[in-house]
């Protein structure tokens, strides 16, 4: 029994000294070093140069881009690739903060990213959050998540003459109405007694409501007349018709 307890007592002393020999060893990570590590990766992209995206994914890392795409590293790294010829662009890394425990240290940053194709340039910008863990020696990301922000289209030059033909009072079940009219040249929206809405011309019968995600479609029917007006998100459309 003394020797049994004296064993045990052993092994907690030797995966005591283990675990502080572990963290001592441990490399410590800086968010500045984490951003660094990520600018990397993304200064890489437009060339495609897989090299920094295969460094620092950890080999069961899993991934969820702003397209809604689940990847694992593999899938990861071949999509990264080269911009077509007549296209650049670069990426930078803004905003960061982190959280970091241990073996373990959370990034969450902004991505500013600047594209110009055939001389025309445009903007995006993203928000990313990655998990990178010290194992085996060396601190990989294990999983990470990104997606794109909002913006709003830009807005359209259309016939403000045609907006009377928008003008109504549109129904999408019994009681449930929604009354568009005109006013100093601009159109509105407003649903029962809820704050009146601007909408935004797109394209000729296509509208937006400002910070807000979806598209406001008037439906002509056969001879031109408005006979609905469609709330579409996400590629799902609400039909309202137009009932005076």
């Amino acid at each position: 029994m003394i020797r049994s307890t004296m064993i045990l007592a052993f092994a907690v002393m030797v995966a005591s000294m283990s675990s502080c020999t572990s963290s001592r060893n441990r490399a410590p990570i800086t968010q500045d070093e984490l951003v660094r590590n990520e600018q990397a990766m993304f200064d890489a992209a437009a060339p495609g140069d897989q090299k920094p995206w295969k460094k620092y994914f950890a080999d069961d890392s899993m991934y969820f881009d702003e397209k809604g795409r689940s990847m694992d590293k593999t899938a990861l790294v071949e999509d990264v690739a080269p911009l077509p010829p007549g296209y650049s662009g670069s990426i930078k890394v803004v905003n960061p903060k982190s959280n970091i425990q241990g073996d373990t240290a959370v990034l969450s940053y902004d991505l500013n990213e600047t594209e110009t194709i055939f001389g025309q340039n445009v903007t995006a910008r993203y928000h990313g959050t990655d998990t990178w863990m010290y194992r085996d020696g060396k601190w990989q990301i294990v999983a990470g998540q990104m997606f794109r922000y909002y913006e709003d289209p830009a807005p359209g030059k259309v016939d403000v003459q045609k907006y009377a033909d928008y003008a109504g009072t549109y129904e999408l079940a019994p009681a449930v109405t929604q009354t568009i009219s005109v006013r100093g040249g601009r159109l509105y929206a407003r649903r029962g007694e809820r704050p009146e809405e601007e909408l935004v011309p797109e394209s000729p019968d296509l509208f937006f409501r400002k910070g807000l995600e979806g598209r406001r479609l008037f439906r002509r029917a056969e001879g031109g007349k408005v006979d609905a007006m469609i709330d579409r998100r996400n590629n799902e459309d609400v039909t309202w018709k137009k009932i005076k």
